[in-house]
């Protein structure tokens, strides 16, 4: 029998798990549901959760269903490349007031107008670093959800909370964020896009899922896949063997947690980006796709190929 610094040391075990990305997904909007400032405001105060595939997941585990779940996200990576949902399929972002769900306003600012310090509001990320520092890939010229909440959110001191996969693991969120900007790009596959840096969430990875979950402390040791196992990691989990025997049966029972199954917007009628200048009153239609425009025989053979 090994010895118990074999096996992790004075008095602790180890687990070795391996999570797919909806797997990841699955657990960490768990793990964002247990965390207490969720808790409360899902009680007596305000949550936002934007659109995402992550925040799918998030919204079933908090409230127990997600309306439209497959169209309920806004950017993609899909048939290879960047690309976004059709702004008239996009379902209505979810608000909810004292456990009641409401409709939001017809902006950002009404719709956060009674938002303070325990308000709570969820948004998916594309990019985390080592530093707990999250990048956020904006393809809407004026910043998207984030670009028009981030000012109010951190004005007030409200809680924004980010779950993440280590699938998104980048070394540095600052240097990406510099080097993305829709107009600076000579080249590129898809949708352009910016980045937003946030350096002030509450960011939930598997790492934080294992220790608000379980007490664990779970380390990031390897990754990839192939096949429906691509975009994998794999985590070691150290802790009391009661924290694991509570662990393990609970990510068993995620095991094999399907994808979202969106529909890929059709290039031939993705609608343009609108510009509305107005000190000047000018309304410019810019093309912020390549693609945008194409019948799909005119598309490369990599995104007609199903993703």
């Amino acid at each position: 029998m090994p010895s118990l610094e074999a096996r992790g040391g004075r008095g602790t075990l180890r687990a070795l798990f391996v999570l797919t990305p909806p797997e990841s997904k699955r657990l960490i909007a768990k793990a964002v549901a247990r965390l207490p400032e969720v808790e409360r405001a899902r009680q007596d105060g305000e949550i936002v959760i934007g659109h995402g595939a992550t925040n799918v997941y998030v919204v079933e585990e908090i409230f127990g269903a997600c309306p439209d779940r497959d169209r309920y996200l806004s950017g993609l990576i899909v048939n290879r490349i960047l690309c976004v949902t059709q702004a008239e399929e996009k379902p209505s972002m979810l608000v909810w007031r004292q456990g009641v769900r409401v409709a939001p306003a017809a902006t950002m600012d009404e719709t956060l107008r009674g938002f303070g310090a325990g308000s709570v509001f969820v948004k998916g990320a594309n990019a985390v670093d080592r530093e707990g520092n999250v990048g956020i890939l904006v393809a809407n010229p004026a910043g998207g959800t984030i670009g028009w909440s981030y000012g109010i959110l951190s004005a007030r001191g409200c809680r924004l909370i980010v779950p993440v996969g280590l699938e998104k693991l980048v070394p540095s969120v600052r240097e990406a964020a510099r080097l993305c900007g829709q107009d600076t790009y000579y080249y590129c596959q898809g949708i352009r896009v910016g980045m937003i840096p946030i350096m002030n969430a509450t960011v939930v990875t598997e790492i934080e899922a294992f220790r608000i979950l379980f007490d664990l402390r779970a380390v990031h040791v390897g990754g990839g896949g192939i096949g429906d196992s691509q975009g994998s990691v794999v985590l070691v989990a150290e802790g009391e063997q009661g924290a694991l025997d509570r662990a393990i049966p609970l990510i068993e029972s995620i095991k094999g947690e399907p994808s979202l199954a969106p529909t890929k917007s059709a290039c031939s009628n993705c609608l343009p980006t609108i510009l509305v200048h107005t000190d000047e009153g000018v309304r410019r239609e810019v093309k912020h796709c390549m693609f945008q425009g194409l019948g799909e025989e005119e598309l490369p053979a990599f995104i007609r190929e199903t993703g």
